[in-house]
């Protein structure tokens, strides 16, 4: 195999995983970017005078939007909650793409906010004259969009989710089935409204799909306004709330993200491995203007070994990838590059599968630890000229794989110069090279029987052969005389095996 052919064959193992490396990393990038989007929004109040008591509802919105985001992106569903910072009646403090409506009350006391919460019209009318209004009822209903007053002892958030603190969910559901108990006898048409309160109750937001906002306590929403209004809110400070990339990815996601990326990396690699089949059957049938049913089993033998080792690979590279990039493994590993790992797994996962080739006796340990320094100094040639090359091209990725496969031909045929160099160093001095080579200093049979050493020869079993009876004449062969000399052969040592060295 030449150095482009080998190239390019280790083109086709990494290149698949380089770009499921890559998939797994912009995934948690994705993850990061709306951490960081959190961030931004709670800092946005810095300088505000607004006390935290009150300043703590704004920051819920933000928190519980922001937060079911960063989980959905985690899962990977394009459901979203937009905080829209309306003051119209009754408006919803959360909407989301999957019609759903939430408003949001954080008050001291779960009694409190659950009974903001089931506020009627009524109510709210009453609110807006102890304020000074002016409209009557039926100019206040009108304004806000009712044509009578058969409303008045409805919720005023019917059909929203009614969100509230966390630590407070057990007692406000305590004291909404209080008054419903209570208004059951006394009020029945109030009782509604409470039972309607008590169905949309949560702590949380949720799509029904499994996606869901991080609880906030009462007084964690208190603690985030003090250092929102300071503008002290940080990565590191939102991670004590369970709020970063290592805590919201689970291993399910990390898997799943995985599967994608193998499948993949496995289409990338059908395609390399099956790409130079195909030619040869193109150039077979171009040539005798026969198609040959050999070159079309090398495709599906290619297809099959390709897709099924490009998956492992992409599916191992991408899970390894998103787990050092989000934390999982430490803070150390968390700026390593995508391609460093496609590389270290192509390396890995080749070794052991040499390894296993060792046990089955099919290859020996030279063979094995050569072939780990061939891959290693491609790899290496790989990933300089993916580098390169990317910084001029500026589409990800593929200004990388480019670079990878020119870099891959470099190194391959760089590692042949080098092999051939190294090997004539070898048998003019003796050297090993510290094990890789094997220097043979066993004399071939031609040349032991030359020096008059009997040679042992394992018995072989020969069968009889008829043979016909012939005349041969009688010839005269006159006698020579051969005057005795001294013959001298200088025996020469050169390569007479994978990496060995021997008498030629």
């Amino acid at each position: 195999m030449g150095a482009f052919e080998e190239g390019y064959a280790f083109f086709e193992k990494q290149a698949g995983v380089q770009y499921a490396g890559y998939e797994g990393g912009v995934y948690v990038d994705q993850v990061d970017a709306e951490i960081a989007k959190l961030i931004h929004d709670l800092n946005a109040f810095e300088g505000f005078k607004t006390k935290p008591d009150a300043l703590k509802g704004d920051i819920a919105e933000f928190w519980h939007a922001n937060t079911f985001n960063i989980n959905a992106t985690a899962r990977d569903t394009a459901n979203r909650a937009f905080v829209d910072r309306s003051h119209d009646f009754a408006s919803a403090d959360i909407s989301s793409s999957f019609e759903k409506l939430f408003g949001l009350k954080y008050y001291k006391t779960g009694a409190d906010s659950a009974k903001q919460q089931a506020k009627s019209v009524f109510e709210r009318f009453n609110e807006y004259k102890s304020a000074g209004g002016k409209d009557p009822l039926n100019v206040f209903l009108e304004k806000r969009g009712f044509t009578d007053d058969s409303v008045l002892h409805d919720p005023i958030y019917c059909g929203q989710v009614r969100v509230i603190p966390a630590d407070q969910l057990k007692e406000a559901c305590a004291w909404l089935r209080q008054k419903i108990a209570t208004e059951s006898t006394i009020r029945p048409e109030q009782m509604e409204r409470y039972q309607d309160t008590l169905r949309m109750l949560s702590d949380r937001l949720r799509d029904g799909q499994g996606t869901e906002s991080i609880p906030l306590t009462e007084a964690d929403a208190k603690a985030l306004a003090v250092l929102a209004k300071e503008g002290d809110i940080s990565a590191e400070k939102l991670k004590l709330l369970g709020v970063s990339a290592d805590e919201v990815i689970h291993f399910e996601y990390l898997a799943k993200q995985a599967f994608k990326s193998g499948l993949t990396a496995a289409t990338i690699s059908v395609v390399l491995n099956v790409a130079p089949e195909i030619y040869k059957a193109i150039d077979h049938l171009i040539k005798s203007g026969e198609l040959d049913e050999k070159p079309f089993q090398r495709i599906g033998f290619a297809a099959l070994q390709g897709g099924s080792e490009g998956f492992v690979r992409g599916n191992v590279s991408a899970a390894i990838t998103i787990a050092c990039k989000s934390g999982m493994l430490g803070e150390a590993l968390k700026g390593i590059s995508p391609s460093i790992v496609g590389m270290a797994t192509v390396l890995a996962m080749d070794t052991m599968k040499n390894a296993f080739k060792v046990a089955a006796g099919k290859m020996t340990r030279s063979d094995l630890a050569q072939e780990m320094v061939k891959e290693l100094m491609i790899s290496s040639a790989a990933l300089a000229g993916g580098t390169v090359v990317q910084s001029f091209i500026g589409i990800p990725v593929v200004g990388f794989m480019i670079g990878s496969f020119i870099g891959s031909a470099i190194g391959s045929f760089a590692y042949n110069r080098g092999y051939s160099a190294v090997m004539s160093f070898c048998i003019d001095t003796g050297f090993t090279m510290f094990g890789l080579v094997k220097q043979d200093y066993t004399l071939p049979e031609d040349v032991l029987e030359y020096i008059g050493i009997d040679v042992f020869q394992y018995e072989k079993f020969l069968p009889k052969q008829f043979q016909k009876e012939t005349f041969e004449p009688l010839n005269f062969n006159q006698r020579k005389f051969e005057a005795d000399t001294l013959g001298i052969h200088i025996l020469r040592r050169g390569v007479i095996g994978v990496s060995e060295i021997g008498y030629v």
